[in-house]
């Protein structure tokens, strides 16, 4: 590759089965991590309840949860412009399984 030359982007295909590509709907989530992985837990909690059920956990190396954080801050930035401020609520306490 000569010195100027940028490296030639790829362009990937995403694929996903239908139930995958219809998602899961989650109002909570939960992150922990180890030093060599990040945890995110997804969590569906019904309105006056006082237990969530897990709806996907997804588990990450540090060097793609930050490219996730820069990803999802971008992507926040860019709603708050368009739509206006999201406001924040008080968390919900920490739970347990």
């Amino acid at each position: 590759m000569k010195e100027n030359e940028k490296p030639q982007q790829v362009q990937l295909e995403i694929q996903a089965d239908d139930q995958t590509a219809q998602g899961v709907y989650a109002n909570l989530a939960g992150v922990t991590h180890s030093e060599t992985e990040f945890i995110f837990d997804f969590l569906f909690m019904q309105p006056n309840q006082p237990k969530a059920k897990i709806r996907a956990r997804i588990i990450s190396s540090p060097v793609h949860t930050k490219r996730f954080l820069q990803a999802l801050a971008e992507n926040v930035k860019r709603y708050e412009e368009r739509f206006g401020v999201i406001p924040q609520r008080e968390a919900v306490p920490h739970g347990h399984s």
